[in-house]
């Protein structure tokens, strides 16, 4: 189960070690770029929407192999040659199979888990989740630097890797019992309640924070790389990627030795760090600075989504627990989403370095906004 959904999260960032590539193949620039991007995210929200209550009706695994299926259909839209719209179509395929898995695939981790250790396999799926994120680009920007055909062998790869994981997923018991009756396509239901509503506002601003700077990253960097320091080496711009997702997988686990909201705090503090520091990075032009901030920021971003995400959802009321999540998740895509568009159009206006700059301020911001709350809130 683990593995299909790292090999799932894996194909979603794929592409972003590539977008040099297509920028050049296609003839397009960097606010392009940044709407392809955004396009992942939309796909994400639709299917948080549209199958967040599926799986409890019809059960995990029959959610779960439509959604490897639009992983590798995604995979194989990359594939259409000279295509602007199969980037768009195939970053919307692979947002639906990302908000698909997000959810479903940690339940179903969670109701495999053996009595007593469902904290762990909780944590197990989080880490997944980030460390796919940080795979892709490496896999797809070392077959990209050191293979063949850098625009077809990563999808190629992707698509076996996704069959082989349905096959052992397809081997997996089913583990709940689904009920019998009619199946409810209802959307999913967005609230917060009012007794949760004060520290998620807190969390959900850091959260935003945190899931801005992913979206820089994985959507920015490469640019950065290759305009700003003369580095058009694909793993490497994969490696970067990691460096921030890596750590964020770090800070997740950092994060299950504290109380919750010491989490939120010193991870929203060490975001506000991390994000400055990259900033620097992009005015001194320093690889080593960037890294640097990379790894501190994914820290932070680790901590305060972990314990943003358990905050509000042990503070909500049972029945509402599925609303508040999927609440607190749909601003973290909207911020994946938005900023980079801004920061792309920004770049096309202001230059890439004094975007990204004015961008890492903001954030940081942002960020510290978050920490005042929450430190009122405990204070309180």
């Amino acid at each position: 189960m683990a593995l299909a959904f790292l090999t799932t999260m894996i194909g979603t960032t794929m592409p972003t070690p590539l977008y040099p590539l297509y920028e050049r193949e296609l003839g397009f620039g960097q606010v392009v770029v940044t709407l392809v991007f955004a396009t992942y995210a939309v796909g994400v929200a639709a299917a948080l929407v549209l199958t967040g209550r599926l799986s409890d009706q019809l059960g995990r695994r029959a959610v779960l192999l439509p959604g490897l299926a639009l992983a590798a259909v995604s995979s194989a839209v990359f594939l259409i040659p000279d295509s602007l719209t199969a980037l768009f179509v195939g970053r919307l395929l692979s947002g639906l199979s990302a908000g698909i898995f997000t959810g479903t695939a940690t339940a179903m981790l969670v109701d495999l888990a053996p009595a007593g250790r469902q904290a762990r396999y909780n944590l197990l799926a989080a880490c997944v989740n980030m460390l796919g994120l940080g795979l892709g680009p490496v896999l797809a920007g070392a077959l990209a630097e050191f293979a063949p055909l850098p625009l077809v062998l990563p999808y190629a790869v992707h698509i076996v890797l996704v069959g082989l994981t349905a096959v052992g997923l397809l081997l997996v018991a089913e583990p709940t019992d689904p009920p019998d009756g009619p199946v409810s396509w209802a959307p999913q239901k967005f609230g917060v309640p009012t007794e949760v509503r004060g520290v998620f506002v807190g969390a959900a601003i850091a959260g935003f924070a945190g899931f801005a700077v992913l979206g820089l990253f994985t959507a920015v960097s490469p640019a950065f790389l290759g305009q700003v320091l003369r580095v058009e080496n694909h793993l490497v711009s994969g490696l970067v990627v990691f460096t921030l997702l890596g750590s964020s997988t770090l800070g997740q686990v950092a994060s299950s030795r504290l109380a919750l909201r010491p989490a939120l705090l010193v991870g929203c503090g060490t975001l506000v760090v991390g994000v400055l520091v990259v900033g620097s990075s992009l005015a001194l032009a320093s690889m080593a600075v960037l890294l640097a901030g990379a790894a501190v920021a994914g820290v932070g971003q680790g901590m305060s989504f972990r314990a943003g995400l358990g905050a509000v959802t042990a503070g909500a009321p049972p029945e509402r627990r599925s609303e508040v999540a999927s609440s607190f998740f749909l601003v973290l895509y909207v911020a994946l989403s938005l900023p980079v568009i801004g920061e792309g159009i920004a770049s096309a206006a202001l230059g890439l370095v004094t975007a990204g700059v004015v961008f890492s301020v903001v954030v940081a911001a942002i960020a510290a906004v978050a920490f005042v709350a929450l430190y009122r809130r405990t204070m309180d």
